[in-house]
């Protein structure tokens, strides 16, 4: 197994660190049987990909073993955004048969994390993640650990997120404060249901801190079963 430092995390304010392990705590107490959860979007640069890996680390501080894969095979922002070192093999990689598992996970210096990154762009991404390879390992990873978070690209432009959602045991969606409608979003959420997947909730995120965004969290929360905030002041991107 690869090993590799995330020379830098994102710098997150105390706001933003509660928001997290409250988020990591509605997770742990959805139930023991959702260990593969899927994270989505309703469109590019709603902050998924920074709040499912940051999930996963948060995951791990509490001492579960994690796998963190990020499966947005088509547009990855990981190996930038967190400056992390460049590997040869990735995801796209394993789904192609070209690579084992294990020439592909990357323990990391965050303990008990392990870090899939999605490799090269290919050109058939949804036939790739709806092949046998997907699915038998998803099924080994369960027995190996404790959870297993999968950064997956906005389902309101392509599809890739239902097919890995259809594998997971529940799927949670990533809503950008003040920019996503709540039309669009319910028509999302219902996408999801339709496809008989369990959806576990909205995380709101980029929620400027101050009076308004209580009135804005109160309007999501209103509808969705499930809710946390991802409390940011910064504009992050996906």
């Amino acid at each position: 197994m690869q090993r590799i430092n995330i020379d830098k995390l994102k710098q997150s304010d105390y706001a933003s660190d509660e928001a997290f392990k409250r988020l990591r705590t509605n997770i742990q107490f959805s139930g023991s049987d959702n260990k593969v959860i899927a994270i989505t979007s309703c469109t590019p640069n709603d902050g998924k990909s920074v709040v499912s890996f940051n999930l996963a680390a948060s995951l791990a501080e509490t001492g579960k073993k994690v796998l963190f894969i990020d499966a947005d095979l088509r547009k990855s922002v990981l190996i930038g955004r967190y400056k992390l070192n460049k590997q040869n093999q990735g995801f796209s990689h394993f789904l192609s048969g070209m690579a084992s598992f294990d020439e592909v996970v990357c323990a990391t210096n965050i303990e008990r994390l392990h870090v899939v990154f999605s490799g090269p762009v290919p050109p058939n991404p949804a036939e790739l993640l709806g092949n046998k390879y997907f699915k038998a390992l998803i099924k080994q990873l369960r027995d190996v650990y404790d959870y297993v978070i999968i950064d997956t690209p906005p389902l309101g432009s392509v599809v890739d997120a239902l097919i890995i959602a259809k594998e997971c045991d529940g799927v949670a969606l990533v809503v950008e404060a003040n920019e996503t409608s709540y039309k669009f979003a319910r028509k999302i959420k219902d996408q999801i249901e339709r496809n008989d997947i369990k959806f576990l909730g909205v995380i709101l995120n980029k929620v400027t801190i101050g009076k308004k965004r209580y009135g804005y969290g109160k309007y999501y929360s209103s509808y969705y079963s499930n809710y946390e905030q991802y409390e940011n002041s910064e504009n992050d991107t996906e």
